[in-house]
């Protein structure tokens, strides 16, 4: 009897929350479907009229396909396909625009709506909302001031960046901290990059009165110069130098030439790319500790090939990549990698995303030979060996009901 109650209480609420959650969103204006995943959608919904927001792209007026890059400055490359659906059907353009690395978050949103507006003006037109269309230009006198300056940097962007974390409970306590600076210059016929860092990680365990500590740190230099040769070739030079507690190296350094050709063209890659790359360079290790190989510093001669590309489309994206690394003096050394990433649109309202990562790993030639205590295990003080490893994520979204999502309500945060 109290379970029959019960359950017709809960049909109750249920029935009055969907009666008074109704609402008809109708409306003649244009519908959009926004496919970004960098845009702060709650903030175009807010701030962009004229249009509804829906769910699914065959529900549209407009597909807004977003692609982007990094850029030279830091900032981002946007690509948008603005592709008309049903009426709109015959227009189909793409607009390209760019942000730098001074600009903050508000600002790029501000950017990208402003664009967002110039675009969809061809639509409001085609479905003849001139009365919401305003045009804004600069006088010939104000043009001349806006002609373009020249960069006093010379494309050089320079980063300095700290990083850390403290946490802890009664008998354990961690932290992590981080330093680097980086700087780059990027044009269409050169990118020269430079990092250095150096990272810190400490736990401390009390057991019986007793505190067990370890601390990992690592330093690293990295050094690469990429020049272009045409639309798909391109080679460059890679080298660091460093030290890795964790790696038992207490230096290492390594220099590599490479060469690189894309299957399609490099200024394609913000919807395609499949690039196969070969590096070819001598590597360097000084052990803290004896190795299994019995060595304690030694030369090598490592390549590297790699088969990696990704599709950015309407119908979602694709990732995918395999590696291949050998060290010459054993052919026996190597090791083998296999990643693939996918988000895919299967039909209205339906998505399906899995990524997978598996590597065969039989080029561990820094394992000390001392072995690994329980306690060195436990608190990850070393790398371990392994023959393998893998990681798999997959999952699946499907949304229903009304089309329309422009309405934005904060309230609880739900």
């Amino acid at each position: 009897m109290l379970r029959t109650r019960l359950s017709a209480l809960v049909f109750s609420l249920f029935t009055c929350c969907f009666l008074f959650s109704q609402d008809d969103s109708s409306s003649d204006d244009l519908k959009i479907f926004l496919d970004c995943n960098v845009c702060d959608n709650t903030y175009m919904r807010q701030n962009l009229g004229n249009v509804q927001f829906v769910r699914d792209q065959d529900l549209s007026d407009v597909h807004l396909f977003f692609t982007t890059q990094r850029n030279g400055s830091g900032g981002r490359s946007y690509e948008v396909d603005y592709i008309g659906k049903g009426e709109f059907s015959e227009i189909n353009f793409r607009m390209s625009f760019n942000s730098d690395v001074n600009m903050t978050d508000d600002d790029e949103r501000k950017l990208i709506l402003e664009q967002l507006k110039l675009g969809l003006v061809r639509f409001w037109i085609a479905k003849g909302r001139t009365d919401v269309v305003t045009v804004s230009v600069p006088s010939p006198e104000n043009e001349e001031e806006q002609a373009e300056e020249e960069d006093p940097w010379n494309y050089w962007l320079f980063r300095l960046g700290a990083r850390g974390f403290f946490d802890g409970q009664e008998t354990v306590s961690s932290s992590n901290i981080n330093f680097n600076f980086s700087a780059r210059r990027v044009t269409e016929k050169n990118k020269f990059f430079f990092r250095i860092g150096y990272g810190e990680n400490k736990r401390v365990f009390t057991f019986d009165g007793e505190d067990i500590e370890n601390i990992n740190n690592n330093k690293n230099l990295n050094i690469s110069d990429v020049l272009s040769i045409n639309d798909h070739w391109s080679y460059g030079f890679f080298g660091n130098i460093g030290t890795s507690t964790f790696s038992n190296r207490d230096l290492f350094w390594g220099f590599k030439p490479a060469i690189e050709y894309d299957f399609f063209k490099y200024n394609e890659s913000a919807k395609k790319i499949l690039t196969l790359s070969y590096r070819n360079g001598i590597v360097f290790n000084d052990y803290i500790e004896r190795t299994v190989f019995n060595e304690t510093e030694e030369y090598l001669w490592e390549h590297n090939v790699v088969l990696g590309g990704s599709i950015n489309q309407e119908w979602g994206n694709l990732n995918a990549e395999a590696r291949f690394d050998q060290f010459l003096h054993d052919t026996e050394l190597y090791s083998v990698g296999f990643s693939l990433g996918a988000n895919i649109r299967i039909f209205k309202g339906f998505n399906f995303d899995i990524f997978g990562r598996y590597n065969i790993t039989r080029n561990q030639i820094a394992i000390s030979g001392g072995g690994v205590s329980l306690e060195e295990l436990l608190l990850q003080q070393q790398q371990l060996q392994s023959g393998y490893n893998y990681f798999v994520s997959m999952g699946f979204s499907y949304s229903f009901g009304s089309i329309y999502n422009t309405v934005v309500n904060p309230r609880f945060n739900r």
